[in-house]
């Protein structure tokens, strides 16, 4: 019987395998100089983030491996320069694939989402608040995959900081209907895609209209 590797997908690969169901992620390209990098920030018009490829490289902040707020050209290219100097640094000898420039997204609640597979249920789904409140305030539901659409607005309301979603002191209540199309889609993905072992979307940021998923991390199942 051959024996199971998991590697992590290239974050590039991961939102494209995002995508394919309907999981939005901010207009992006993998660039390989300064100058790509600039004429990115050029082609958008509006600030940059720019973030590492590598897969030696799998926490990109903790390296500095991200930079965020980069407007214009000059900024673009100086920032570009200034990651990769960063990551050679802090991971000497990392095999470096580009640089994911990126549109800076604009503020909104920070949501995650997760896929897995668990050894009695199988595939599964997780859902809580992003960024670091996941670590903190450990506030997250669980279902088995497949989601039906009462199953992905349960989790929505199961988490304890749910009261955020609908407009906590004046702020603009969440597209709860394109978190629940997130969820099932999630659903889909665990259960369609066997050769995902692993699937964190954090943070996915919530607006009043539609979302954007701004970190894909996929561990992928290869047979050696």
């Amino acid at each position: 019987m051959s024996a199971v590797e998991q590697k992590m997908m290239p974050e590039p690969e991961a939102i494209d395998l995002i995508g394919e169901y309907g999981l939005p992620y901010p207009e992006h390209r993998l660039v390989r100089s300064a100058a790509e990098a600039a004429e990115f920030a050029v082609q958008i018009g509006g600030p940059v983030v720019l973030k590492i490829v590598s897969p030696q490289v799998p926490h990109k902040s903790d390296a500095g491996g991200v930079m965020t707020g980069l407007a214009g050209a000059e900024a673009a290219a100086q920032g570009y320069e200034e990651l990769l100097t960063q990551v050679k640094e802090s991971v000497p000898g990392a095999k470096i694939s580009g640089v994911l420039a990126c549109r800076e997204a604009e503020p909104g609640l920070e949501v995650i989402i997760g896929g897995l597979r668990d050894r009695t249920f199988g595939p599964t789904v997780m859902f809580g608040l992003g960024g670091v409140l996941t670590e903190v305030l450990r506030d997250v539901a669980f279902r088995i995959a497949p989601l039906e659409r009462i199953d992905a607005e349960e989790m929505i309301d199961e988490i304890k900081g749910r009261a955020l979603l609908d407009g906590y002191r004046g702020q603009a209540a969440a597209d709860r209907s394109s978190l629940a199309d997130a969820l099932q889609a999630v659903g889909r993905l665990m259960l369609e895609r066997e050769e995902v072992a692993e699937l964190d979307l954090n943070p996915i940021r919530l607006y009043p209209d539609g979302l954007l998923t701004l970190d894909a991390r996929v561990i992928a199942r290869q047979k050696g």
